[in-house]
């Protein structure tokens, strides 16, 4: 089944787009506030330990839907940031190997 706008959109990116302006923009303000949003040291580490034991194959039901949860969120949260620094025109920090 297609979606009434026929892009094949999910929750995550119909909910970004709600913050958008008619330019794709987010407002300056809410902007800023996005670039310093992270998740919790305490979200972090069960993040971590849920991934961990994913791998190891020993999560319930209810813990792959948590982080699954904590998948979609992220992609939320990434999203949002991006038009952030797209915004505030912040060209994201590269990490590299030294």
């Amino acid at each position: 089944m297609s979606s009434a706008t026929g892009t094949g959109d999910n929750e995550v990116t119909i909910l970004a787009r709600v913050f958008d302006d008619e330019r794709g923009l987010l407002r300056p303000a809410l902007a800023r506030s996005i670039v310093d949003v992270e998740f919790s040291a305490r979200d972090k580490a069960r993040m971590h330990d849920l991934a961990v034991r994913n791998q190891a194959d020993t999560l319930t039901p209810a813990e792959k839907e948590e982080l699954h949860a904590f998948a979609k969120a992220g992609t939320l949260l990434g999203i949002l940031k991006s038009k952030a620094r797209r915004t505030l025109n912040i060209t994201p920090e590269r990490h590299t190997n030294s």
